[in-house]
């Protein structure tokens, strides 16, 4: 049995680090930045937001205008008021502005500056996302190198404490439970060893995708210092959040644009007024000057009935208006939970962090204590062993505490949409 354990140890151990591509944490943010489909798909909604509010200006200030160049030949030469010709060229320039839309063109405008204050918000939000999902895989690496490290640990002192029995059964100063408690307890150090060496071999392979990789990657260590306290109070948190967090920034452009939308929609009511120009040259040749004609125009329409579609239009317009405005109230009631959540999980963790260090020093003092009464034949093998299990899962509980402080002030500034502190690299 103690062979196989050993063959599958051989088998699921990870690659050695030496021979694994390094990354600090700034370079895995940047590098998942650029490969998250997600993030590149918030970039583009920016990009075509841009483009809708250049479009909502142009059609304010510009008419359309369009060139078009005709060819004709006709066998037998047509007739026409100019001639009958064989081979005919038309020249064609013709522009139309808009002159009133029914408050349309402005309520566009509108509309796309919150659509572009929302797309820049997306992108925010989603470059945060992405930023948490990274920290947490490069995390998990970390903490996984540390779990490992404290897996082999726990098995040493099994081996050792497994050789001390064995003597002292020989001896006669302990009963062979002894050795043979010992021996479960080394065996069970062993697969929790093989259990943590697979988790570690999966986490470096979650970031290694993560940042571009085809196979795993290592995460350059962090420091170790205590964390720091906020740099703001709770009130405040709250409310950055209300006015510059990505989520409920949002949550207020798409009310805005919904509002705009219903706008449009009430000007198809009114008439409209459109100005036209249009000129024809006329020619046998490429550059046509036999017959020149300009016209200019000017129409005005009042919509009456168009078989229901502009009632429809403004009732589905009207219902994503108070949608729209029901989930903005609902995230302005939710900041409060939200920050309050997130700023209290950071304070829990941090506070978990340094009671796990004292625990770890307990622990280990209790385990020498215990070690050496247990040499003396003073205690119990029972004593021994709760003391040793103790040890590994106070040094377990340090390192998963330490870094789920790390993740717990990501998910805090992913609400707030700005960084509270800038070490996010190598120390």
């Amino acid at each position: 049995m103690l062979a196989l354990l050993l063959a599958l140890q051989g088998v699921v151990s990870p690659q050695t680090t030496d021979t694994l591509p390094r990354v600090t944490l700034t370079e895995a943010l940047q590098r998942a930045a650029r490969l998250d489909p997600n993030y590149v798909a918030a970039l583009g909604q920016v990009d075509n937001a841009v483009w809708a509010r250049r479009n909502a200006f142009a059609v304010f200030v510009l008419p359309s205008v369009s060139l078009a160049l005709n060819m004709q030949r006709s066998n037998p030469p047509g007739f026409s008021v100019t001639g009958g010709f064989k081979t005919v060229w038309i020249g064609q320039l013709s522009a139309r502005y808009d002159l009133f839309t029914g408050g349309q063109k402005l309520a566009e405008l509108t509309r796309s500056a919150a659509a572009l204050d929302g797309a820049h918000a997306g992108e925010l939000a989603q470059r945060f996302a992405t930023a948490l999902l990274t920290e947490s895989d490069y995390y998990a690496v970390l903490a996984g190198n540390e779990l490992d490290r404290v897996a082999r640990e726990r098995l040493r002192r099994a081996q050792q404490q497994l050789a001390i029995a064995r003597a002292r059964v020989i001896s006669g100063a302990a009963v062979s439970t002894d050795s043979l408690n010992l021996r479960l307890e080394f065996t069970r150090a062993q697969v929790g060893q093989l259990e943590q060496a697979s988790t570690l071999r999966l986490a470096r392979l979650e970031l290694g995708r993560r940042v571009g990789l085809d196979g795993p990657a290592d995460a350059a260590p962090l420091d170790t210092v205590p964390a720091p306290e906020l740099p703001l109070p709770l009130a405040e948190a709250i409310a950055q959040a209300a006015v510059q967090g990505p989520q409920y920034r949002i949550a207020a452009a798409n009310e805005r644009a919904a509002r705009a939308s219903y706008r449009s929609q009430l000007g198809a009511y009114l008439p409209r007024a459109t100005l036209t120009f249009g000129a024809t040259a006329f020619d046998t040749v490429f550059f046509p000057n036999l017959f020149k004609q300009t016209t200019f125009g000017l129409s005005v329409s009042v919509p009456l009935w168009d078989n229901g579609q502009r009632e429809l239009a403004l009732s589905r317009a009207r219902v994503s208006r108070d949608v729209a405005r029901a989930l903005r109230e609902d995230m302005d009631r939710a900041v409060l939970h939200d920050v309050t959540a997130a700023y209290d999980a950071y304070v829990v963790a941090r506070a978990t962090t340094a009671l796990a260090s004292e625990g770890v020093l307990v622990a280990r003092e209790s385990f020498r204590v215990q070690q050496n009464r247990y040499s003396a034949g003073a205690t119990t093998i029972l004593d021994l062993l709760e003391a040793q299990v103790n040890l590994s899962e106070a040094e377990a509980a340090l390192v998963q505490a330490r870094y789920g402080t790390r993740l717990a002030l990501a998910g805090l500034e992913a609400i707030l949409g700005r960084r509270l502190f800038t070490d996010k690299g190598t120390p």
